[in-house]
């Protein structure tokens, strides 16, 4: 971590292999970007590791975890306006939640320019949906740039950041998981850090800024006008070039990570396409398209996700009477997942298979096996779902919440019938409490969500009295993006800070019935989510443990720390119940063929929580045998 926050702090230039996720912080430093912030979610949280990486003495912007997106974007712009170059990252559904203010930006006159850095997720490898943001980006008249590599993040940054001060805009850098995550040699420039003008720009006179109905419609026309600039400047940047292969038939226009899958199956064609990479996404650049367009007779666009620039393309054709054959999305896969080279080695070849052969089947006939996420051993979500399980009937309803406890979706636990995203748990219970009066109605949430976005719900809950249970999962970290604190932990990005506990919140919106356990502690748990759901009022059980993999890390850097004791299986007491591996679940039983129980001490952490769980006993501490139990 040190080494890396001296790199990102060098004067001189120089090379070096990294992620995306950690060019985008160099050029950060480069461009003078003074504030920086965020909430976690993936595929962005390594933006943050390499932020902290450099020593917060010698950082040379200010940056933060806000409560969530919308918070972090309006953070992001008021320091704008008074004259800082900022800067908001999130992921792909993060902008649903920013999506308020963030529409709302481009009619605005930012001052010191405002950098928007979204990870959005084809093939939804960690969000709900693959939504495409560039139809948000359209919605709201903002620029989007589109990067295919690490290096292409460093400089794509810096040409959106001096746009943004050039325009007094905001503008959109879109990344995607693999961008995100890949690495290569990046050529880095020379910084030259300045003395930093903290002078306070903000004035009225630049607005406006209240967009108010008599205001609203010249904002919009500023805007518009604002973003044809930035058209003519897609004409003339080389973040759009064309690779000329001499063929005058057949041509690619693309952008991004479908750029890198093309390069990967370029080599096998007999003759090459001719391609158009797009750096600017939108607006898009509309004569080097229709110059394109016209030296060409079929075009393939490759885009992931939705076929927006495939609509404009063929919107460009038509208004200039080209008779050039535009073939783009024709499967409805091609609307789905990410653009691997053998996908779009499937698309090529099925566009133009006298060009590109289909790949020939795998030589693995046999799939692999599916490997389902599922919880850390010890963690406390897994004896509250087991515990929780046992205090429900089956027709219960539970709703789940975004976070680690999510999977108690998944078998054993099956808790969690229903999702949408954070903070939804609370209104939807309340929606499915209604008319209802046969089946009680469980919701689920995470400490993080909770003051990310459940405190509407949870108010309305008690405005119009809906009498549902929700089990608050506090675990005292946003857990599943990389433990963020958050505004229960006490602590912050930069220090320590003002505590706001969870249960303190809920007293002060006036919830009377509060209840609070530890998950180890199974059978209070069990009682106290029975006593919830009898009472016709909204009530709240607080079920409370670490991060168990946040609390193990940390006891390793601790040179004192001695190695827990795990547990053992008596094989004598065991009965072959398996409720271990069948209701509990926990990664370290194994179960062979025969049925006996083993313990993968590779895997356990000896928290102990399983040893409660065991009908007949026979799972024991490893402490008993050194002290002369027969097991």
């Amino acid at each position: 971590m040190k080494r890396m926050g001296n790199m990102l702090l060098r004067r001189k230039p120089f090379s070096e292999i990294v992620m995306g996720n950690t060019a985008v912080v160099r050029a950060m430093v480069e461009a003078g970007t003074r504030v920086v912030s965020s909430y976690p979610g993936s595929p962005t949280p390594e933006i943050a590791l390499a932020i902290q990486s450099i020593p917060s003495t010698a950082r040379p912007f200010y940056f933060e975890f806000s409560t969530n997106e919308k918070v972090a974007t309006e953070l992001a712009y008021g320091a704008a306006v008074n004259g800082h170059l900022s800067t908001v990252f999130f992921k792909s559904v993060g902008l649903n939640v920013a999506a308020d203010t963030f529409v709302q930006l481009s009619l605005m006159n930012i001052i010191g320019g405002m950098v928007v850095v979204l990870g959005d997720d084809p093939g939804a490898n960690s969000s709900q949906n693959e939504q495409d943001n560039r139809h948000l980006a359209m919605l709201s008249y903002t620029p989007v740039l589109e990067p295919a590599d690490p290096t292409e993040v460093y400089l794509f940054y810096l040409d959106a950041a001096r746009l943004s001060q050039k325009h007094q805009m905001p503008v959109i850098l879109r990344l995607t998981t693999h961008v995100c995550h890949a690495k290569e040699r990046v050529d880095f420039g020379e910084w030259q850090p300045l003395q930093p003008d903290n002078t306070p720009r903000f004035d009225p006179a630049n607005g406006p800024y209240i967009p108010i109905t008599s205001l609203a419609i010249e904002q919009k026309r500023a805007a518009l006008k604002k973003l044809e600039m930035v058209r003519l400047h897609t004409e003339q940047t080389d973040l759009n070039r064309v690779i000329d292969n001499k063929n005058p038939v057949h041509g690619v226009i693309t952008m991004g990570l479908p750029f890198l899958s093309l390069m990967e199956n370029m080599g096998g064609a007999a003759t090459n396409p001719d391609i158009l990479k797009l750096g600017y996404s939108y607006p898009l650049a509309k004569k080097a398209i229709v110059k394109f367009l016209s030296e060409h007779q079929e075009i393939k666009i490759l885009e992931e996700l939705d076929d927006t620039i495939e609509k404009q393309i063929k919107a460009m054709a038509f208004d200039h009477k080209l008779s050039v054959k535009i073939i783009g999305k024709t499967h409805i896969e091609d609307w789905i997942g990410e653009y691997t080279p053998d996908k779009v080695r499937g698309m090529l070849s099925a566009a133009w298979p006298d060009m590109f052969k289909p790949l020939p089947p795998s030589e693995f006939s046999n799939p692999m096996p599916q490997r389902p996420p599922q919880m850390c051993p010890g963690c406390g979500h897994r004896s509250a779902f087991h515990a929780i399980k046992q205090s429900l009937s089956s027709e219960d309803i539970t709703v789940a919440d975004i976070g680690c406890h999510t999977l108690g979706f998944l078998p054993p636990y099956e808790m969690g019938q229903l999702l949408m995203c954070m903070g939804s748990s609370t209104a939807i219970a309340s929606g499915l409490h209604l008319f209802n009066t046969s089946r009680k109605v469980l919701a689920f949430m995470g400490d993080s969500t909770f003051f990310h976005a459940a405190l509407p719900g949870i108010v309305n809950a008690m405005f119009n009295r809906h009498a549902i249970s929700l089990i608050l999962m506090e675990n005292g970290t946003t857990a599943m993006t990389g433990h963020q604190d958050h505004a229960a932990s006490g602590k912050k990005f930069n220090g320590e800070t003002v505590k706001i506990p969870v249960r303190q919140v809920l007293e002060g919106l006036g919830v009377k019935h509060i209840f609070e356990v530890d998950t180890y502690q199974q059978a209070k748990l069990k009682e106290m989510v029975v006593k919830s759901l009898s009472i016709d009022e909204f009530s709240v059980v607080i079920a409370r443990h670490v991060c168990m993999l946040k609390f193990t890390r940390e006891q390793r850097k601790n040179r004192h720390h001695q190695q827990p004791q795990q547990v053992v299986i008596d094989q004598k007491a065991c009965e072959r119940i398996h409720t271990c591996v069948e209701s509990f679940g926990c990664p370290t039983f194994t179960r062979d063929v025969e049925g006996n129980i083993t313990i993968n001490t590779d895997l356990c952490i000896g928290d102990g929580s399983c040893i409660q769980i065991c009908p007949t006993k026979a799972i024991q501490s490893a402490r008993k045998k050194s002290e002369g139990e027969a097991l």
